[in-house]
C-alpha cells in the first residue's frame, strides 16, 4: 500500500496491474497472504482472487502463497477447486508455511501454529490428494471430495526460502518457487536440489519459479532513486513503524539515515534488481541462468502506482515483445 492511499484503493489498484500485466504479456499474477503487516492489504488471497480473475481473461491468477499451518487442507484444496472451477486452466495454488504476521497475531488466527508447522509434509500430503481425489482406498478420506471438482485442477506450487521447501516440493512432486528477494540462503544450490530430487508423483516433470524484486526507470539513477521509499519502509517495519505503507520519494530522500540503517540500506541492495531495461534484462537474464529457473516473477514496490507500472511496462518491451 503507497502511503497516503486507502486499503480500497491499493486492492483496486493491484487489481489494475493485473489487467495491465495481460496486455503487456505477463504470464502470472500471485497475491501473498499476511497479517496486520505494514503496508500490506491482503489477509485473504482466495478472497481477492475473484475480483482479480473476474476483471481479467487470461493471465494465471494465484495465491503466493496461502499460510498452510493456519488451515485445514481441506477447505484451502475446497476454495481452490471453486476458483479453479469459476476460471479453468488459470489457477495456481502456492503454499508456505511462513507465519506471515507477529507472534499475536500468529496466536489470534492459530494457538497451535507451531505444531501445525512441524506437521506441514503431512498437511501438504494431505491437501495435494484432496485437490487430486486420489486418497488410498483404505484411507479415512478417500470417499470425501472437495467440491466442485474442476475439469483441470490448481497447480501447486510450493513456496520458500530454504532447502526444507525444496525438499518437500521434490519429495511430493510439485512446482517450486523460491523467494529470491527475501532469502540469505543460498539459493541456486536450494533449487538444484530440488531439480535434481524431483519425485514425479504430481506431475511429469519440475517447474520452477525464481521471485525477485526489480525496479527498472528509463535511467538507471531514477530506479535507484525509487528505491529508497522501498528501503525506508522496510526500516520503518522493523523499527515497528510504517502502518501508513510505502513513504513517497520525497520523505525517503529527506529522511535521516542512521549509519546502522545505511548498512541496512547495503544489505538490501544485494537483492534487488535496479537500472534501465537494458540493464534490467541483463541481469535477470543472469539470474534466470544461475538458477536454471523455467520463469522469474518480479515483486516492485515503488513510491507511486504510477512508477510501478511504469516498470512493468519498461520490462516487458525489454523482455517480452523483444523475445
Amino acid at each position: 500500500m503507497i502511503s497516503g492511499k486507502s486499503p480500497q484503493q491499493a486492492l483496486q489498484a493491484s487489481m489494475q496491474l493485473a489487467r495491465w500485466g495481460e496486455e503487456l504479456g505477463y504470464t502470472r499474477y500471485w497475491i501473498a497472504e499476511h497479517h496486520d503487516f505494514p503496508g500490506l492489504t491482503c489477509p485473504a488471497p482466495e478472497v481477492m482472487l475473484p475480483y482479480i480473475g473476474a476483471n481479467t481473461s487470461t493471465i494465471r491468477i494465484g495465491a503466493g502463497a496461502i499460510l498452510l499451518p493456519y488451515y485445514k487442507p481441506y477447505k484451502v484444496a475446497e476454495s481452490f477447486n471453486l476458483l479453479a472451477t469459476l476460471f479453468p486452466g488459470r489457477i495456481d495454488l502456492g503454499i508456505g508455511r511462513a507465519p506471515g504476521g507477529s507472534a499475536e497475531v500468529t496466536e489470534a488466527l492459530s494457538g497451535q501454529f507451531l505444531q501445525q508447522v512441524w506437521r506441514m509434509p503431512e498437511s501438504f500430503e494431505e491437501l495435494l490428494h484432496f485437490l487430486h481425489h486420489d486418497f488410498p482406498q483404505e484411507h479415512l478420506y478417500s470417499g470425501v471430495t472437495a467440491s466442485p471438482r474442476p475439469i483441470v485442477p490448481p497447480q501447486t506450487w510450493l513456496l520458500g526460502t530454504s532447502g526444507k521447501s525444496a525438499k518437500l516440493a521434490a519429495e511430493m512432486g510439485t512446482s517450486y518457487a523460491f523467494g529470491h528477494f527475501m532469502s540469505e540462503k543460498p539459493g541456486p544450490d536450494i533449487m538444484k536440489s530440488y531439480l535434481e530430487s524431483f519425485v514425479p508423483v504430481k506431475q511429469p516433470t519440475s517447474e520452477t519459479i525464481v521471485a525477485v524484486s526489480v525496479i527498472c526507470a528509463d535511467t538507471t539513477e531514477m530506479a535507484e532513486d525509487l528505491a529508497l521509499s522501498g528501503y525506508l519502509w522496510r526500516i520503518k517495519h522493523l523499527k515497528g513503524e510504517g502502518k501508513e505503507g510505502v513513504p513517497s520519494l520525497e520523505e525517503a530522500k529527506s529522511y535521516r539515515y542512521t549509519e546502522e540503517e545505511m548498512l541496512m540500506i547495503d544489505d538490501m541492495k544485494k537483492k534487488i534488481i535496479l537500472g534501465n531495461p537494458v540493464k534490467v534484462s541483463e541481469e535477470l537474464q543472469k539470474l534466470q541462468a544461475l538458477y536454471h529457473a523455467d520463469e522469474i516473477m518480479i515483486v516492485t514496490i515503488t513510491p507511486s502506482y504510477e512508477d510501478r507500472e511504469q516498470s512493468y511496462k519498461l520490462i516487458a518491451k525489454e523482455c517480452i515483445t523483444k523475445n
